[in-house]
């Protein structure tokens, strides 16, 4: 089975929450709407890849649950090629999302399930899949030695290598010196270089230490602010596109990520690969949910005929 990306990470089903503010330790609030889909950072980042046209394929487990049905269906609809075992000792992973009604911000909490045990033995199983693609993404959903483990199995291949280290935790210099690119957003490359990124300067200077301890290159995702791009020669900023109102950021970077893989699959250089992640996130922010607002490859060609660089 030849692929053009693979994807280490988790799936889980997201239930989403709108409601005016989180409730208060011990109180029951009202909220304005729920809904149950699928979600998890690998997951949707796998879906964005494969609607943006990539072949592409996820690396996880699943329960042997209605969940890990959800899974297998949205993966399928996406064109994504299961890697997933599925073990019926334990569930599919689940996460609970509240949305703010009049922002769409987001406060999520994940529970990764039967994928919390991924290992590094799990990866050696897949090898030779990993050995003949071109582009290899994790985050950190799943335990961080199996990430590593993968980001050098996909190194020792010859693939472009993505970390995208969310959520938010400190890195070792092991594992960004496997990394052609890591894909922080303001607050997971404050976790990584330990001090605050919150104007381009900040983000500039967390780029440039990202870089110095080891990373081939960084891209901290900005929001409205689009993307600042380090490769250790020269930083650039990379402004965000507008496809339309605003409805929900959850899975804003997912399809960011998801969009920059196909990108460099195809063998974009960097800059037009990350254009094509921010046209994708741009799309999937118009729209309600994580996987199911990730746009088509003929919609994110659209949106950039429109923003030409």
């Amino acid at each position: 089975m030849t692929l053009d990306i693979v994807i280490l990470g988790v799936f889980v089903a997201d239930t989403a929450y709108r409601a005016e503010r989180q409730p208060k330790m011990g109180e029951t609030i009202l909220g304005k709407s729920f809904a149950l889909g699928p979600g998890g950072k690998g997951s949707n980042q796998a879906v964005a890849a494969g609607m943006a046209g990539a072949k592409v394929g996820i690396i996880t487990k699943l329960g042997q649950d209605p969940f890990a049905d959800m899974a297998l269906a949205t993966w399928s609809k996406a064109g994504v090629t299961s890697l997933a075992s599925q073990h019926p000792e334990s569930y599919t992973g689940a996460a609970y999302i509240f949305v703010d009604d009049a922002t769409g911000d987001n406060a999520i909490i994940v529970c990764p399930g039967i994928a919390a045990s991924l290992s590094p033995a799990d990866i050696d199983q897949q090898l030779n899949t990993i050995r003949g693609c071109k582009v290899f993404m994790t985050q950190l959903e799943q335990p961080l030695e199996t990430a590593e483990h993968a980001l050098q199995c996909a190194r020792n291949a010859g693939a472009t290598t993505i970390l995208n280290p969310a959520p938010a935790a400190e890195l070792p210099a092991s594992i960004l010196k496997l990394c052609d690119y890591v894909t922080p957003n303001e607050s997971e490359a404050e976790a990584v270089v330990g001090f605050s990124v919150a104007s381009i300067a900040d983000a500039t200077k967390a780029a440039e230490a990202l870089v110095d301890r080891g990373a081939g290159a960084a891209i901290v995702t900005l929001g409205e602010n689009g993307c600042l791009f380090h490769d250790g020669k020269a930083a650039v900023q990379v402004p965000a596109l507008s496809a339309g109102p605003v409805v929900e950021t959850t899975g804003a970077g997912d399809a960011f990520n998801g969009g920059l893989a196909a990108g460099l699959a195809e063998g974009m250089p960097p800059i037009e690969a990350i254009r094509f992640g921010t046209a994708t996130a741009a799309l999937s922010v118009t729209r309600p949910g994580t996987a199911p607002s990730m746009p088509s490859r003929t919609e994110i060609d659209d949106l950039l005929r429109s923003n030409p660089a």
